[in-house]
């Protein structure tokens, strides 16, 4: 797993996009601050730039230097989460602008995925992360459901296979507002 972190630091480095193993479907990231990298993701999925992605931290502490604002309620529902759950937090800072909502507002996973920790930790950045399918297709439960498109457009697909605690759903999503609002998006 060393080895494969490496390489596709290397490739995240050079602006390059990748397919990969999460906690819960397999994806396609970049490194969150890299515009054009960022553009790729959206081009290679045939998806508007209106409709934003969701940003991997590996621990609490970068997700407190991407968020203006950490509501207290989203430590607990992190911890307290039987299942993976990405939560969109207004004013983030330190990322793409192409990744950030109209309103201001961001989808960050604290993740809990070997490889995925470990390549964050490395690369001391968030990562892009959305499911590997083309906009309006279904999001691919396995490896093998995966467009050609898909595998053909990343630079590199990660040599790992999907981990056991993977859950083959996409994450819950919760809207946290700086006024306490909680709003489910996505069960």
């Amino acid at each position: 797993m060393k080895e494969e972190v490496y390489k596709v630091f290397e490739i995240l480095k050079k602006g390059g996009i990748i397919l990969y193993p999460t906690d819960t479907v397999w994806g396609i990231g970049c490194d969150a601050t890299n515009t054009e990298a960022i553009r790729k993701i959206y081009k290679l999925k045939q998806r508007s730039e209106s409709k934003t992605m969701i940003c991997l931290v590996n621990n609490f502490g970068m997700l407190e230097r991407h968020v203006d604002n950490v509501p207290n309620v989203a430590y607990n529902i992190i911890e307290l989460a039987d299942k993976p759950t990405t939560i969109i937090y207004d004013n983030p800072a330190g990322v793409a602008e192409n990744i950030i909502a109209n309103d201001n507002t961001l989808a960050i996973r604290v993740v809990d995925h070997e490889f995925c920790q470990r390549l964050i930790r490395k690369l001391g950045r968030p990562l892009v992360s959305t499911s590997a399918n083309i906009a309006g297709e279904p999001t691919p439960k396995t490896f093998k459901e995966i467009d050609e498109a898909i595998l053909k457009g990343v630079d590199y697909v990660v040599n790992l296979p999907s981990e056991k605690g993977s859950t083959a759903k996409p994450s819950t999503i919760i809207k946290l507002s700086n006024n306490s609002g909680i709003k489910i998006i996505r069960e």
